[in-house]
């Protein structure tokens, strides 16, 4: 695997990242009380260029640290331009004491995106 630091995309997936970004934002914003929902920004991810083994053309993985510098979140997106992309939430749902969220995802390609909440039982 090449592993290559690069803070940013390149211009040509600029769009489809800012789509995705927008996509976690919307589902946190859904499913995370007022005050405790996290501002998702493209700009805090740090890309490394890696290389696909099965076709030998460049993708980027990105991750999203938190002010202690742990993992957070992470978006994938791959030589074909699908993708996958996760941020951690671990929050009460702010409608449903039933349930606590766990993490929003994102996931799909250039022509189609979808996401989701996981949601865990409330113990």
């Amino acid at each position: 695997m090449d592993d290559v630091m690069t803070r940013q995309l390149p211009a040509e997936l600029q769009a489809l990242a800012e789509r995705i970004v927008s996509a976690l934002q919307k589902e946190a914003i859904n499913h995370a009380a007022t005050g405790a929902m996290p501002k998702i920004e493209l700009a805090e991810l740090q890309f490394t260029r890696v290389i696909d083994p099965g076709n030998q053309l460049p993708g980027y993985e990105g991750v999203w640290r938190n002010a202690r510098n742990d993992r957070c979140g992470t978006l994938t997106i791959n030589s074909d331009n699908s993708f996958f992309a996760e941020y951690d939430l671990f929050c009460p749902h702010p409608r449903d004491p039933r349930w606590f969220v766990e993490m929003v995802t994102a996931w799909g390609n250039e022509e189609s995106l979808r996401s989701e909440a996981t949601l865990i039982p409330n113990l």
